[in-house]
């Protein structure tokens, strides 16, 4: 989640340099804090993906549970065989069965990394469609930034806009599944 902070919080200054960050008489206009984090993590979208990134985790805990139980059975039965076959045998035997258990490592560790990189992308996703709704917000009460709330060391809760971006988010992106990825 710390990505998600750090892309939101450039997204958010890039949105900041956008807007005037002066009122018509020359004062500062009001700054408003967002928790990103609890923004995308209590949206339908970010919920949808947690529950999608959840179920893909599990299936791979279970498929790996599987292999090793596989594999330490096949690695016993190796033992047993090791006894009445000829070293040089055995030998061959042992590196292709090692040979197979690293590949197979190899694999599972892709696809765990396959479900972190679409774990980014959602965010990246979720970045890109939240940023209309945080500028609007920030148009409609006048604000020349969005910070962080983590960032702050002290604000008053009126500046606090993440309940609101989340209703928003929610009415416009709902679960997000139609919202297509962000171009490079």
């Amino acid at each position: 989640m710390g990505r998600l902070l750090k892309a939101l919080t450039l997204v958010l200054a890039g949105i900041a340099g956008t807007a005037s960050a002066q009122d018509v008489q020359g004062t500062l206009a009001p700054v408003l804090v967002v928790e990103s984090e609890r923004m995308f993590s209590e949206s339908l979208f970010g919920q949808r993906v947690a529950v999608e990134l959840a179920r893909l985790q599990a299936e791979l805990v279970a498929q790996n549970a599987e292999m090793e139980t596989s594999l330490t059975e096949e690695e016993r039965e190796l033992t047993e065989k090791r006894k009445t076959m000829a070293a040089e045998e055995f030998s061959a035997l042992a590196r292709e069965f090692d040979e197979r258990v690293s590949r197979i490592r190899r694999e599972q560790d892709a696809k765990f990394s396959e479900i972190n990189e679409l774990s980014e992308r959602e965010q990246a996703v979720f970045i890109q469609a939240a940023r209309p709704i945080l500028f609007a917000l920030m148009q409609e009460t006048g604000a020349g930034v969005i910070l962080e709330r983590r960032t702050v060391l002290l604000s008053n809760d009126s500046v606090d806009i993440t309940d609101e971006a989340i209703r928003r988010l929610n009415e416009t992106l709902g679960e997000g599944r139609a919202i297509p990825a962000p171009q490079d």
